[in-house]
């Protein structure tokens, strides 16, 4: 009897293996963090073979330090940086690119031109998403008409494309010899390609943006057996453990944190924030700003859809303290520095590095610092940037609430940055809710482990996932409405500041 699942994390930064056991407890972990590459201002980029090269070695090493072999693994799942997008050679396993990182936004005049005439909402009915550089079918187009002979060669059918789910799939299944082009729902539905009710590649928005369907791979339902991990891959320790759950990572997360019921919402703090309530088997239509998705599918039941609220900037302004400004030496120290002062000193920080996502959707827009006086010192910087997290989450609840008619009486967090004391009461406090961390922190991962688990019968269903799920830590609102209405009014003020900069 197998006693444990796997799941592989890919996330922007970094690529983490964790094993878990039925409890849905992590054994052990490792992981391995890959440059960022900035050829130029707005773009970013990875080297998908330092992502791959990554994700062997950490899922060698987790095994290594659970003490499992393959017989004691019931299926390995996949959760991944969505829209970060990797076209290959079909048969050389070469990318001819670096991939493009889903905050990159070098595809701007190509999605202006998608969106001009109307197909703003033409794209919007059909797969729940307005044109933006956000999304992964405009990478590939760019990839395509920048790199010589390439749309030739994928006319051809010479190249493959996909996102890293797929990407890690068809490595792990054989690469060259055999390997599977495959993705799944949750990360088809980012692509602006797949439409939301049959859940198939359109074929007129794909001749739209310019990617021919040959090159796409075939979407599966987010939990069933894909297939088996090769047997040279991490060290043979991993020999045909069946690949059985994949999910883009914030549908993983709310997978993770047992959001299975209709209005039940969750709040990722990674590299990004981003908030995902459950709208059940309704694709719900936002007016607010927000994106309509694929929350996940398991097996051949129905899908189950979302509402997205996505910011591309939070975990990663406190990266930019430290790599650009040196005001901290590692991301640790910015809670320490915050704490130093006992508020913003009238500073609020909006980091537009790459516009404004939701609610805004502002292309236009550049970070800002507004209300530097000499009176604020760095401590005040730390205080802020922590701070516009939980302004950014306010306005991604607010405009769910708009869309929805209602509020979740506590608000689910995880991600790296919920370690941070000051960063999660400061958000309770402009919420006004309860704000809630589970026990086990790591849901992304979990959530890919949950989801492998099912399609091999490791757990029975979603009931006892529940089970699974404790509360680890509670912050409860200590501020008043008025309070909250002026804070946020600064902060929006702040957020105009921003608009109509390139």
């Amino acid at each position: 009897m197998t006693s444990y699942t796997v799941a592989i994390d890919q996330g922007t930064t970094s690529s983490r293996a964790i094993v878990f056991d039925r409890g849905g407890r992590p054994v052990s972990s490792a992981q391995r963090e890959h440059r960022q590459i900035y050829p130029q201002p707005g773009w970013v980029e990875h080297d998908p073979l330092e992502i791959w090269e990554a994700v062997k070695a950490v899922l060698a090493r987790a095994l290594e330090r659970a003490g499992a072999r393959a017989g004691d693994i019931s299926a390995l799942g996949i959760a991944n940086q969505r829209e970060t997008t990797v076209v290959w050679e079909r048969h050389s396993g070469l990318p001819i690119a670096n991939a493009i990182v889903w905050q990159d936004t070098r595809t701007e005049e190509l999605v202006a031109r998608l969106a001009a005439d109307g197909g703003r909402e033409r794209f919007r009915a059909a797969t729940g998403l307005s044109p933006a550089s956000y999304f992964s079918g405009p990478k590939v187009s760019w990839l395509l008409d920048h790199t010589p002979g390439a749309r030739e060669r994928a006319q051809a059918g010479e190249l493959l494309c996909g996102t890293i789910d797929s990407w890690l799939l068809w490595n792990l299944t054989g690469g060259v010899d055999g390997g599977l082009h495959l993705t799944d729902v949750t990360n088809a539905s980012r692509t602006l390609l797949m439409d939301l009710r049959s859940l198939c590649w359109d074929s007129e928005l794909a001749q739209a943006i310019g990617v021919p369907l040959a090159m796409l791979p075939e979407i599966r339902s987010s939990s069933e057996l894909y297939g088996e991990v090769r047997a040279d891959i991490a060290g043979g320790s991993a020999a045909g453990v069946p690949i059985a759950g994949v999910l883009g990572d914030q549908q993983a997360a709310t997978f993770g944190q047992a959001c299975f019921g209709e209005g039940e919402a969750k709040c990722t703090y990674g590299t990004g924030n981003f908030m995902l309530v459950n709208t059940g088997a309704r694709i719900a239509r936002s007016s607010a700003g927000l994106l309509a998705t694929v929350c996940y599918r398991i097996g051949e039941q129905a899908p189950v859809y979302a509402l997205e609220g996505s910011v591309a900037v939070s975990g990663a302004l406190v990266q930019w303290l430290r790599d650009n400004l040196g005001i901290i030496r590692s991301a640790a120290e910015v809670e320490t520095l915050a704490a130093s002062v006992n508020d913003n000193g009238g500073l609020y920080i909006v980091p537009a590095f790459s516009g404004l996502y939701a609610p805004y959707w502002r292309p236009d827009a550049r970070g800002v610092f507004v209300g530097l006086t000499r009176y604020v010192n760095a401590g005040h910087v730390a205080r802020a940037a922590l701070e516009a997290s939980a302004f950014q989450t306010a306005e991604l609840l607010a405009a769910m609430r708009s869309d929805t008619g209602t509020q979740p009486q506590a608000l689910r967090v995880d991600g790296g940055m919920v370690a941070n004391e000051i960063l999660m009461q400061f958000q309770a406090d402009i919420l006004g809710i309860d704000v809630v961390r589970p026990e086990v922190a790591e849901t992304t991962a979990l959530g890919a482990a949950y989801a492998a688990g099912l399609a091999t019968g490791f757990w029975e269903g979603e009931a006892q996932l529940r089970e699974n799920w404790s509360e680890g830590r509670r912050w409860r609102p200590r501020t008043d409405g008025a309070w909250r209405s002026r804070e946020l009014e600064r902060w929006r003020k702040a957020v105009t500041r921003t608009f109509d900069w390139v």
